[in-house]
């Protein structure tokens, strides 16, 4: 963190032993352990406290981009959806369409029916005559 050197340490020492004195040298450092473990400590709490904000961030900024995406892939969905189901309702009208017109423009629409039925009702009696 500092860049104090090893001499640096041994003149801070010294100049403390001289100024506080050897009673009370071992209290004022013991003092100053516990002040820059705390220090420490507060700085490691605040950088985790950062570092989890910009986690959190960037947590935000992805479940953003994954709920434009589901919506984009459900809009999709929907539109297609939408176009088959037109399809479909186009096909069966023509579907319809052409089963009316074949039917109307047929010009024996109305007299082959009954000749089948005829015809049917002759094959049967002709069976019956057989046996």
């Amino acid at each position: 963190m500092f860049d104090i050197s090893f001499m640096e340490l041994l003149v801070i020492s010294m100049v403390a032993l001289i100024v506080i004195g050897p009673e009370r040298l071992p209290t004022v450092a013991r003092t100053l352990g516990h002040l820059y473990g705390r220090c420490r400590n507060f700085v490691y709490r605040v950088r985790t406290d950062i570092h989890n904000e910009m986690r959190m961030e960037e947590l935000k900024k992805m479940q953003s981009s994954v709920e434009e995406t589901a919506d984009s892939i459900e809009n999709s969905v929907k539109q297609s959806i939408d176009q088959l189901k037109t399809t479909v309702n186009d096909v069966k009208a023509e579907e319809k369409l052409s089963t009316y017109s074949s039917i109307a423009s047929s010009p024996h629409a109305d007299s082959q029916q009954p000749t089948s039925n005829i015809n049917d009702s002759s094959h049967n009696t002709l069976d019956k005559e057989r046996k």
